[in-house]
């Protein structure tokens, strides 16, 4: 199986800090068109998150899962199909293994679904989604601009772009 990773701030949603609330989330330009795409090329889409609002206190667990059932809901809609959502709740100074840039949540989709790590891909926007993917065994990676700034001169990522859209360019 192969698999796009796609984080969510930044690269499916405008970026939010501690993003919680249905009000507050905007889908991406674009995000739907192009997970079709990627479904049309036989990938599957996973998501892999960091949500250190919920081990800070800022909102619950529950309101992640609110909030993820109505965005998973949306895509249902339109007709892309999100395999699974995978999500940290720990903060920064956890010593967690799944806080990217640690590859916990991608090692624990490929335990759950046998992935082909080498072919798939990861779409973030920051330099810890890349060292994720690269720590388990994905180096097919792209930063979109869409969400943190990237410093374009220290990142490893194969490509920088400036929106999920652009990655049809790319991926093919």
């Amino acid at each position: 199986m192969n698999v796009i990773f796609l984080d969510r701030d930044g690269v499916i949603n405008q970026e939010v800090d501690y993003l919680h609330k249905i009000a507050d989330f905007k889908f991406i330009d674009g995000i739907f068109e192009t997970c079709k795409y990627f479904q049309s090329l036989g990938f599957k889409i996973i998501i892999v998150t960091n949500q250190s609002g919920i081990g800070r206190g800022y909102y619950q667990e529950t309101d992640f899962h609110f909030l993820t059932n109505w965005m998973l809901s949306e895509f249902g809609h339109r007709n892309v199909e999100i395999l699974d959502v995978f999500f940290c709740p720990h903060g920064p100074k956890s010593k967690c293994k799944c806080r990217k840039p640690q590859p916990g949540m991608l090692l624990q989709a490929h335990e759950r679904y046998g992935i082909d790590m080498p072919s798939s891909w990861m779409i973030g926007d920051q330099e810890s989604d890349v060292e994720a993917a690269m720590a388990a065994g994905i180096s097919n990676t792209i930063l979109v601009r869409s969400g943190h700034i990237i410093d374009e001169n220290c990142n490893t990522a194969k490509f920088v772009i400036d929106t999920i859209k652009n990655s049809k360019d790319i991926i093919g």
